[in-house]
């Protein structure tokens, strides 16, 4: 009887394609049977309510399940930054909720919403900032009053503040290990310009240029209601949650009408572009040039000819070039298109190095296919149904209906945008997305992009034309300050003479040419505070190895002027760049290596104010030279040094000294606290310290595994 059921099974199912039993039984291939058209696209539109203040309000009901989720998307974004706090609105989204309100601090705002399974979260973007919150329908009431709070009384606490930019400083700091982050960042910045909004990028002094009043202002100016679109969907009755809203929000005054700003792209050249990166056994090629909007004339031409190009598995890139030639591990692209401004034509690949240049051959073979081979009717067939049967699941519930519905709204486009898109799409010929190819990819107008190891490649870049190379090296903290370095002064230089006496003379500590020290180092973190011995020998101006004990183990690192490796677990790796700089960098600013450079005409030493350390009235002295740039404040009455103060990837680091100390003549502390980002962040206590001692080379060389 299991036959016969299967078998009705399999009738029943086909009945329910629309497939008539003798089709089913008919068919030879899977492309024989015939498949019913597609029905009309047809959503559920969300009521819209627009309140006389000048908020437009989205309403969707779905009772499917007792959730509420809301959406305020609001005019104003990143694109409108100033170029000298790029950063801005990145902080803002985040210290916006993590700051609290007048009424309750972030973390308290934490235990109030995590006490009813409730979400309230706040975001900055290219082109807007926003609120977004869930909660079960009964604790509606309670979630919503604390996103009006947020909207009416945000606090942006200075501590937030800190722990927002350290983490973004964190990011720049990692923003170079990943070669696809590399390229996917610096062909925006080919294709839009470097400079330009959609193309930019925070740097350690953008983000420290932003302040608490940057972030009050940039709320006083653009948070209010004839800013905001509103959206909400769940378990609700749309009138009774009309009413809600209006109490809430519909008194807020009117203020500064936000506009989409005018951002004409300066693309690169067209050319070849190259970012060296040597550890890599791959390459990261892209071709990039303008783009589309979203209104585009051709824009569904765009999109069926993009799934036919570089779309998927069956498109002619993946199917020629990783398949048939074996040269990709991944390709694809197309015409990239955003709503109020072009997106960018980009194609992406990665290929092993020694296949690079041939890749590139490949690419402008496929392109010049698509300019000059005929589109068939299978590829025509196969993209639209690729396009059409995956489309209905970007909006396969009333929440991304809804989401739609706002972006349409905030972009000022036809609410019936998306309904129009399936016949758009079933209505493009052959025809039309040839003529499109050839308008919107123009070999003219690429600029190539290649990251990777060049002494692997197949063959020189140079084919292709004249390469230009980019240097994605980050800026050091404090680097825009450092084109105008502090003049040095009489008075300044006196101020450090006093401090080197302090320590011991300028004699002695010029005479200091290495150190080793054992202290331990106490890590405040997350989970709370571990201690941690520690063994460094130091040999001016670059040579330094330091073993950790760690609850993992013993960790060793080593750095010199010609490299850095770590070691641990028997195993040992390379430093990266960004960690080998840093410290090397903390050789060079040790206030014993910079008391030796009072003499030298490459240092400066500036009066940079005062400061409070503890109850000491100090004096501050900036002092630059060799690429360093550190304030140290010193207690005018002792000449001791009792705070130094520079930037770090983390933020801005404070380090307090005490417990001072005399060895061999030397006068110094045995006892620190450290501060990073506004937040205590450990402390050191030195158990020993020995100048000048007896140092083997072979500690800094690297072990043979």
């Amino acid at each position: 009887m299991r036959p016969v059921k299967l078998l009705s099974s399999a009738l029943a199912f086909a009945v329910a394609l629309g497939v008539s039993g003798s089709a089913l039984a008919q068919a030879n291939d899977w492309r024989e049977i015939k498949k019913p058209a597609l029905r009309p696209f047809k959503m559920q539109q969300p009521a819209r309510v627009a309140l006389p203040n000048g908020m437009v309000i989205y309403l969707q009901e779905d009772h499917e399940l007792p959730l509420i989720n809301g959406y305020i998307v609001i005019r104003g974004g990143s694109r409108e930054e100033v170029s000298e706090k790029t950063g801005l609105v990145d902080v803002y989204g985040e210290v916006w909720r993590t700051g609290g309100t007048k009424a309750k601090t972030g973390d308290e705002l934490d235990d109030y919403l995590e006490a009813r399974a409730a979400k309230v979260e706040t975001g900055g973007d290219v082109d807007s900032t926003g609120i977004t919150w869930n909660s079960l329908k009964g604790d509606f009431d309670a979630t919503f009053a604390v996103v009006v709070d947020l909207i009416k009384s945000p606090e942006f606490r200075e501590d937030k503040i800190g722990i927002a930019k350290s983490q973004m400083n964190t990011g720049i700091a990692r923003r170079n290990d990943d070669p696809m982050g590399i390229a996917t960042r610096e062909a925006t910045r080919l294709g839009y310009g470097k400079d330009n909004p959609y193309a930019r990028i925070p740097e350690y002094d953008t983000v420290a240029a932003v302040t608490r009043d940057d972030l009050v202002a940039w709320h006083a100016k653009y948070v209010h209601p004839n800013n905001m679109i509103v959206g909400v969907v769940g378990d609700f009755d749309a009138k009774t949650m009309e009413q809600k809203l209006r109490k809430a929000l519909g008194a807020l005054p009117k203020g500064p009408q936000a506009t989409a700003p005018t951002i004409e792209p300066a693309p690169a050249k067209p050319g070849v572009y190259f970012v060296k990166k040597d550890d890599v056994t791959q390459s990261n090629i892209r071709m990039v040039h303008g783009g589309v909007r979203k209104d585009d004339p051709d824009y569904y031409a765009i999109q069926v000819m993009n799934e036919i190009f570089g779309g998927g598995f069956s498109a002619r890139l993946f199917s020629n070039i990783r398949t048939k030639k074996g040269l990709a591990y991944s390709v694809g692209g197309g015409v990239g298109s955003q709503y109020d401004h072009a997106g960018l034509f980009t194609l992406q690949m990665s290929t092993k190095s020694e296949s690079t240049v041939a890749s590139v051959d490949a690419l402008y073979e496929e392109i010049d296919r698509l300019h000059n081979e005929p589109i068939s009717d299978d590829e025509m067939r196969r993209a639209k149904d690729s396009i059409l049967n995956s489309f209905i699941f970007l909006y396969d519930s009333k929440q991304k209906v809804l989401n739609q519905q706002l972006m349409l709204e905030y972009f000022g486009y036809p609410k019936d945008f998306l309904e129009k898109y399936q016949a758009a799409v079933e209505g493009v010929t052959a025809a039309q997305v040839s003529a499109a190819a050839k308008q919107h990819i123009r070999k003219a107008d690429i600029a190539i992009l290649v990251v990777g190891k060049d002494a692997d490649f197949d063959a020189p870049l140079s084919k292709f034309g004249s390469v230009t190379t980019i240097d994605v090296t980050i800026p050091d903290p404090g680097a825009s300050k450092a084109s105008a370095p502090a003049i040095g002064s009489a008075e300044g230089k006196a101020l450090m003479s006093q401090a080197v006496a302090a320590m011991g003379g300028a004699a002695k500590v010029g005479a200091i040419k290495s150190y080793r020290m054992i202290s331990v180092l106490t890590v405040k973190g997350p989970m709370g505070e571990m201690a941690l011995d520690t063994d460094e020998t130091t040999i001016f101006p670059d040579r330094q190895r330091q073993t950790v004990k760690t609850p993992m183990g013993e960790m060793v690192m080593v750095v010199t002027a010609d490299g850095g490796f770590m070691t641990m677990g028997g195993k040992s790796q390379d430093l990266p760049d960004s960690q080998k700089k840093g410290m090397l960098d903390s050789i060079r600013d040790t206030p014993l290596l910079l008391g030796s450079k009072i003499d030298d005409p490459a240092y400066t030493f500036a009066i940079a104010g005062e400061a409070m350390v503890g109850d000491v009235a100090t004096k501050a002295l900036e002092i630059s030279g060799d690429g360093i740039r550190v304030k140290w404040c010193i207690d005018p009455k002792t000449g001791d040094l009792l705070r130094t103060i520079k930037s770090s990837p983390q933020g801005e680091q404070w380090i307090d000294y005490s417990d001072f100390r005399d060895v061999d003549g030397i006068r110094m502390p045995f006892k620190g606290a450290v501060r990073t980002a506004e937040q205590d962040s450990g402390r050191f206590e030195i158990k020993s310290f020995e100048l000048n001692p007896k140092i083997d080379d072979a500690i800094f060389a690297k072990p043979q595994e």
